[in-house]
């Protein structure tokens, strides 16, 4: 019981950092205000943001996997498989993240996918860390 909620609290914690840095990346691009009128519905901005973002969760997904299991076929253990594909996604959703950030002429609910690039840009980052980090181990392995 008190792993299950200690679990649950840091799952929020995660969350609450993450939305805090998706935040304050939209406020350094001054894209922080919310439009006067919402767009609804899939926009083709919006369809860029979402793939960027979830290129860069699996790029998360994967450094991570790579990470905890050095032996596996994504492993560093046998080989940088995992590590660079962490390394390559995170590049990818980072630079479309930055560019659809640059090129949006507006905020959240203006239909140009600020929110998702932001999110995109923040995971990418971190992909990018923990593909980093698992190629420095598997140099010291290997």
């Amino acid at each position: 019981m008190k792993r299950t909620f200690a679990l649950i609290l840091a799952a929020l914690a995660v969350f609450a950092l993450f939305a805090g840095l998706v935040y304050a990346v939209l406020v350094a691009a001054n894209l922080a205000e919310p439009a006067a009128t919402t767009v609804h519905g899939l926009t083709s901005r919006r369809l860029w943001a979402t793939t960027a973002a979830v290129l860069a969760l699996a790029g998360v997904v994967i450094g991570g996997l790579a990470l905890m299991r050095p032996g596996s076929r994504l492993g560093t253990a046998s080989g940088r498989l995992g590590t660079s594909i962490a390394l390559v996604a995170g590049l990818i959703a980072v630079f479309n993240g930055a560019l659809n950030l640059a090129v949006a002429n507006g905020g959240p609910g203006t239909g140009n996918g600020v929110v998702g690039a932001a999110g995109a840009l923040v995971l990418g980052l971190i992909a990018i860390v923990v593909g980093g980090l698992g190629m420095t181990r598997s140099r010291s392995i290997g």
